[in-house]
């Protein structure tokens, strides 16, 4: 095998290099356009994105419409052991921030479950917010959910504060969540 010449080999390392340079120069992002999270991403620090889903009656509840308040975004479904778990933790919550102005939105993974069984489970627990239901998949889509439950703690801006895949959720968590969403506290987190 024939070794290529040091001096070949420094000329070849510094096209490289000097061509890195112009692609990173020539790729970057004026910092003039970026968004500071105002595009939908489901990641905290930006916003959330709106979709729509059925209630049990059939309306049509968009995240959108509860601009202004604080909003727990739970993604579940009833053959979900973690989701049952947490469930009578958001229940507390839910009537101790009521109130306040907080919503829970507990949107079952439809296309993985049936109403039927997802109200059932409801009505078993005794949970009072919001039971909805994503039959297309939207919600489950535009958040990325890849994992049951997944949890987004949206602030009244619409920006998720933060994002919990899995689960069960301690009660303790849950309140520390729901407090900073009313303080509008960028605090560490625990």
């Amino acid at each position: 095998m024939e070794r290529i010449p040091t001096k070949t080999w420094i000329l070849l390392s510094t096209a490289f290099l000097l061509a890195g340079a112009v692609w990173t120069y020539l790729s970057r992002v004026d910092p003039g356009i970026v968004s500071a999270g105002n595009i939908p991403a489901p990641r905290q620090g930006f916003q959330a994105p709106d979709f729509s889903v059925t209630d049990s009656n059939g309306q049509l509840v968009r995240l959108s419409d509860l601009r202004g308040r604080p909003v727990l975004l739970n993604i579940w479904a009833s053959w979900c052991a973690p989701c049952r778990a947490e469930m009578p933790a958001m229940q507390r919550l839910y009537q101790d921030y009521q109130q306040r102005g907080f919503e829970i939105l507990a949107v079952n993974l439809t296309t993985q479950d049936t109403p039927e069984k997802a109200l059932a489970f409801a009505n078993e627990l005794g949970l009072t917010f919001p039971i909805l239901f994503d039959s297309e998949g939207e919600a489950a889509r535009l958040y990325q959910v890849q994992s049951l439950p997944s949890s987004f703690f949206i602030d009244e801006q619409g920006i998720i504060r933060d994002v919990v895949i899995g689960g069960p959720m301690a009660e303790a968590l849950l309140r520390i969540r729901a407090e900073q969403l009313f303080s509008g506290s960028e605090q560490e987190r625990p």
